[in-house]
């Protein structure tokens, strides 16, 4: 049962930071995109938006991870 338990909680894990990520990019405007459409046209905010989601994506699977492989070993 355990093992179970390990491979559904890493599922989730993995899934997990995909729709947070999904999230972020889709609302990544409304809270850094100032209204200004020549500004979210740029390169630099594509960049922003970019490094953002992955980043935020990125620290929910290591989040996940670690609780996931801490839990398993005993």
């Amino acid at each position: 049962m355990d093992n179970t338990m390990t491979i559904i909680f890493g599922i989730v894990a993995i899934l997990l930071p995909l729709l947070i990520g999904r999230y972020v990019w889709k609302n990544f405007d409304r809270y850094f995109g100032k209204n200004d459409q020549a500004y979210m046209d740029t390169l630099e905010y594509f960049l922003k938006k970019i490094g953002i989601t992955i980043l935020v994506a990125f620290i929910v699977l290591w989040i996940g991870m670690t609780l996931v492989f801490n839990g398993s070993a005993g």
